[in-house]
């Protein structure tokens, strides 16, 4: 009978060549993804491995032989107890004398069974680092390239699913590898063997009963695999939805709380393992309608070639060692011809999980280096915007012909309404996303023609929502520059004035920050990534409102912090708090996607303009606050002054 599904799973080399990121063009076959995977089964750079493989091929080999003779110890052994060499034998006929003997058979037998499970658990051993290889190397290109595609695709996906994809794609590589090579291959020339030896010890009759049978078993298998294959998918799908929503969740965890939503959080995953448990049920009783009908087939079978051995034994042409002859081959049959049947479901099943890993494999990278694209040179720093236009979604402009410029060692800061584009100016200066027309300069290089890579080194980003590593805070200041010594790292942090809240924490420099640094507070995120910026020490500073999330005093000492960081260098502030850029060298203030204004704090006050209206409604915004902040503080100051002789309550205290 064969086994239950397993349920769906549930995380340095170098990176590969590009040519070994293109997915087969067979995709959801198997001759496809066997001509995919085979590169990493036999590398052509690794001997050891191509030994390995050799090794296996000879231990299954020998392996199988000792399979086949299993079953003609069984029957020796089992004629030599009832006597069926009745005669005398000669002293010098030794082979038969051997096959004669009862106790030397029985103990033939034993030694046998325990050569083959040795042989065969032998060759799985060799061949593991093999398999295991080539699920790293697969699995190591999927995270690769998951990194090449852009931002738009990473925005698209959710990152429960996506990580469900590498998780079950890893597993399925681990899965058609093993069971093709070691399994699939071996179980048909077991069967060929066995099918040969029926011929050569009893006739015809046995092989087309044999034939027939396993024809029967294999077909019925067929049908219904594919019957099962499109409930598998259901499965794995609700899977991946109930995953999603739970991470989901979980990452907003604070979020739920505030909202009081945990009962809703938990009605909705239920929604979504409910729909998982109808599809696991189908799963299992479909797998044993299959299992069923296979143990039927095979019985008929078995049953059928007994019969005529049990003739033949009453007839006087076959012994009863011939009749549990047959059986044991029958059995030993059932073994390779039902693995047969679950090697199918599985790589079915694989090659399904297979596919989507493959689906992203090839999603081809909407950013990519040009060929010969050289590293960028920054000699000052000078950033130029030449009539740049972008849309997220072609009949959705978002930039609408922006050209400006950023001199070296200067700062200009960009700001203006929620949705004007501002973010979309710093994705495009790292090239999140190319340009739908025009062209960014960086001392006069088009950052389209020189190599990914070498322009985000130049740059350092301190971005408004901080997400931190759930590591250390040391290791994520040095995420900044991994070949730092701890001298350097507590440098930054002490330029970014946060050396000495991590000196006051009992880990120091080890602490950890928690789940997207959830552990520490909006500011000490944000002097953290102002450290790790700092020790990147790039040439150039990109600042998308750093400041906007944090209150007033925290925002002034971050203010500080980033002065420090941006001096000397061409730096590009996306602002929301105005108070902030007021010392920039120049202002361009964008609207609906192109330039209202520019100048400097004060030429734009005096213009009157769109700026001077965001300067005031903010410069209210903030006294109204003030206002609140000082009525509460009065409200909660304590009333000093003697109860009222007629007040009821100091009457009943009293």
């Amino acid at each position: 009978m064969a086994p239950p599904d397993p349920p769906p799973h549930t995380g340095a080399a170098p990176p590969p060549a590009r040519a070994a990121l293109e997915p087969t063009l067979e995709r959801g076959t198997l001759a496809g993804t066997l001509r995919h995977l085979w590169p990493y089964i036999w590398p052509s750079d690794r001997a050891d491995l191509k030994r390995r493989v050799g090794w296996s091929v000879v231990l299954l080999l020998a392996a199988k032989l000792a399979t086949l003779s299993v079953p003609f110890t069984f029957k020796w052994a089992t004629d030599a107890l009832t006597g069926a060499h009745t005669a005398p034998i000669a002293p010098a006929n030794w082979m038969l004398w051997l096959v004669a003997s009862p106790l030397l058979m029985t103990a033939s037998y034993g030694a046998v069974r325990i050569l083959m499970a040795v042989l065969t658990q032998w060759r799985d051993g060799i061949f593991a680092r093999v398999a295991m290889h080539a699920v790293r190397k697969l699995a190591t290109i999927t995270f690769v390239h998951m990194h090449e595609l852009s931002l738009r695709f990473h925005l698209e996906r959710k990152t429960g699913g996506l990580t469900r994809v590498l998780e079950r794609g890893r597993n399925a590589i681990e899965t058609i590898v093993r069971m093709v090579i070691l399994q699939l291959i071996p179980t048909i020339v077991e069967v060929s063997l066995l099918s040969a030896v029926l011929l050569w010890q009893f006739d015809w009759r046995y092989v087309l009963a044999t034939l027939a049978m396993v024809a029967a078993y294999l077909y019925y298998t067929y049908i219904a695999t594919e019957w099962r294959i499109e409930i598998r998918r259901r499965m794995n799908d609700s899977d991946t939805e109930a995953n999603t929503k739970a991470i989901d969740s979980l990452l907003n965890y604070e979020t739920v709380k505030y909202f009081g939503a945990e009962a809703r959080e938990a009605e909705r995953y239920d929604r979504s393992m409910e729909r998982y448990e109808r599809a696991s049920v189908k799963t299992y009783t479909s797998l044993a309608v299959l299992n069923a009908g296979q143990a039927i087939i095979f019985t008929l079978g078995l049953t059928a070639a007994m019969l005529m051995c049990a003739y033949g034994v009453r007839a006087g042409h076959n012994t009863v060692g011939d009749f549990v002859l047959i059986n044991s081959m029958f059995i030993q049959l059932y073994q390779p011809l039902n693995f047969m049947g679950m090697v199918y479901r599985e790589i079915k099943q694989a090659i399904i999980d297979i596919e989507m890993m493959f689906g992203v494999l090839s999603r081809d990278p909407e950013v990519k280096d040009v060929p010969g694209a050289k590293p960028l040179v920054v000699t000052s720093g000078h950033i130029r915007f030449e009539d740049v236009r972008f849309s997220y979604e072609p009949e959705r402009p978002i930039l609408k012909g922006l050209s400006f410029e950023v001199p070296a060692g200067k700062t200009v800061a960009i700001v203006g309404p929620s949705g004007a584009g501002k973010s979309t100016i710093s994705r495009l200066l790292f090239r999140l996303y190319d340009l739908s027309g025009g062209r960014i300069l960086i001392d006069g290089q088009d950052i389209r023609q020189v190599t990914q890579t070498s322009l985000r080194d130049k740059i350092g980003m301190v971005p408004q929502d901080t997400v931190l590593f759930n590591d250390t805070i040391r290791y994520n200041i040095r995420y900044g520059r991994w070949d730092a010594t701890d001298a350097e790292v507590e440098e930054a942090a002490r330029l970014a004035q946060i050396d000495g809240f991590i000196r006051m924490a009992p880990k120091g420099y080890q602490t950890q920050v928690g789940e997207r640094g959830l552990k520490l507070s909006g500011g000490e995120k944000q002097r953290v990534a102002i450290a790790r910026t700092v020790l990147k020490a790039p040439p150039i500073l990109v600042l998308d409102e750093a400041t906007s999330a944090l209150d007033s005093h925290t925002e002034h000492e971050i203010q500080e912090a980033l002065e420090r960081v941006s001096r000397n260098r061409t730096s590009l502030v996306i602002a929301h708090r105005l108070s902030t850029i007021v010392a920039a060298d120049e202002i361009i203030v964008i609207d609906q996607g192109r330039i209202a204004e520019r100048g400097t704090h004060g030429e734009l006050l005096a213009q009157g303009g769109l700026y001077a209206s965001m300067w005031n409604r903010q410069r209210e915004a903030e006294a109204a606050r003030e206002r609140l902040a000082q009525m509460d503080d009065d409200s909660a100051a304590p009333d000093l002054r003697p109860p009222a002789l007629d007040d009821p309550v100091a009457t009943a205290a009293e």
